[in-house]
């Protein structure tokens, strides 16, 4: 089973630019608190969610299509790799998410660049980031206008949830990371 400090290690073989790197802990973090949600094993989604993007720095317009091989290489599960693939349902690829931890980093991925998006321009940054103020930034088109709304919210269909309960779910998976993530606020 993919462990978090295996992720990172895989991870760390790819992937250099600091953003992507928040952006990985970001997912993760979310990731941890969906597994939460669903009693699932925390450890090992936030593994998942870490290494999800394993190719993008390399290959950004050939996104995922660089994972599957050197992943099974690395001894990551099918199951996994799976997972990973499954994020870019519609996009890259025609792996549709099945499992609830498919469905989750499916719809995370993209939310997280919203949450990480407003947590950023407030004071206490995420501290106080209440679900009320993220569904504002997510009605406005134009507020992180490239994280894919459509996406988050097909994502959220598919989970049987609410966008306001999933976005609940994320944002206290990240607060305990606010520091790692950047998302300390613009007062500190």
């Amino acid at each position: 089973m993919l462990t978090l400090e295996r992720a990172k290690e895989l991870n760390a073989t790819m992937v250099t630019e600091p953003h992507l790197i928040v952006h990985a802990q970001a997912v993760s973090a979310a990731m941890g608190a969906m597994a939460k949600h669903f009693g699932e094993d925390e450890e090992h989604w936030a593994a998942i969610g870490w290494l999800h993007d394993y190719d993008y720095e390399k290959y950004p317009e050939e996104h995922l299509a660089h994972t599957e091989e050197p992943l099974r290489a690395a001894g990551v599960s099918e199951e996994e790799i799976r997972a990973i693939l499954a994020h870019g349902y519609g996009i890259r690829n025609e792996v549709t998410p099945v499992t609830n931890c498919e469905k989750s980093l499916y719809t995370v991925d993209e939310l997280t660049g919203i949450i990480n998006a407003a947590a950023r321009m407030r004071p206490n940054g995420i501290a106080d980031l209440e679900v009320k103020s993220f569904m504002k930034k997510f009605k406005d088109k134009k507020f992180a206008a490239k994280c894919n709304r459509d996406l988050i919210l097909k994502g959220c269909e598919m989970l049987g949830m609410d966008l306001k309960e999933v976005a609940g779910i994320c944002i206290e998976g990240m607060k305990p990371y606010a520091a790692e993530l950047g998302l300390l606020g613009t007062e500190h």
